[in-house]
């Protein structure tokens, strides 16, 4: 079993993405402290006047987990899909989601910033034509703090490879990796090709919706596939 426990993000860059391609289950670690004005709530799009960020409005509180954060102010949506269309819709493959992401800015609310993230998340990775089992961490009542509790739950889950953001390692003890006997992978996001992409330079660090608009069902080639072709 090969399990990645991430936070959640919003519309996250294709590293996100291949993490979740290299495991069976990937756990939102959304019951966590927030940290605001981090990915948790928001993202780059590129743009005719050039990158350009979006940003969720979560209030000024801290002091809460990432799956407390609630979204009191629901214009954000409709402000966030205008700018979308209005930096992609001449995009080649914009219209091929559009139907998919009108539903999620316009027709739902939503009260967290947890159920958000996790929905775009999980639908853009079966537009990917990804099949892994995704969990969140609340439903599994792990116990422990810190670093603790993520060994407790990757050893509840039986995971045998545990896959890491490269950052990661700043703080990860391998040794009780070892004492478990899991194995710890961290993920290289080096080597990523660049696809067309409108308005250059080429910009690698943005939403995962600027591949999609561009490369439409291609994309997995530039996340994962290029790989198979690399040598």
């Amino acid at each position: 079993m090969r399990v990645a426990v991430l936070q959640s993000n919003y519309i996250p860059w294709k590293g996100y993405f291949d993490i979740i391609h290299d495991v069976d289950k990937f756990v939102f670690y959304d019951d966590v402290q927030y940290t605001k004005n981090d990915w948790r709530n928001r993202n780059r799009i590129k743009t005719a006047n050039g990158v350009q960020w979006l940003t969720v409005p979560t209030g000024s509180n801290i002091d809460r987990r990432i799956c407390d954060v609630l979204l009191a102010d629901p214009n954000w949506a409709r402000k966030h899909w205008r700018t979308l269309r209005q930096a992609y819709s001449r995009a080649p493959h914009f219209h091929r989601y559009e139907a998919l992401l009108s539903d999620i800015y316009i027709d739902r609310r939503w009260e967290t910033l947890s159920d958000l993230n996790q929905h775009l998340i999980i639908t853009v990775a079966r537009e990917l034509g990804l099949k892994t089992q995704f969990a969140d961490a609340r439903e599994l009542a792990v116990t422990g703090v810190k670093f603790d509790r993520l060994m407790n739950l990757l050893i509840k889950l039986e995971a045998d490879v545990y896959v890491s953001g490269p950052s990661a390692s700043n703080y990860i003890e391998r040794e009780r990796f070892e004492e478990a006997g899991i194995e710890l992978r961290y993920k290289s996001y080096d080597g990523y090709p660049e696809y067309p992409q409108r308005f250059p330079p080429f910009e690698h660090n943005v939403s995962i919706l600027d591949l999609l608009f561009n490369t439409g069902p291609d994309a997995p080639r530039f996340i994962w596939g290029w790989r198979d072709f690399s040598g």
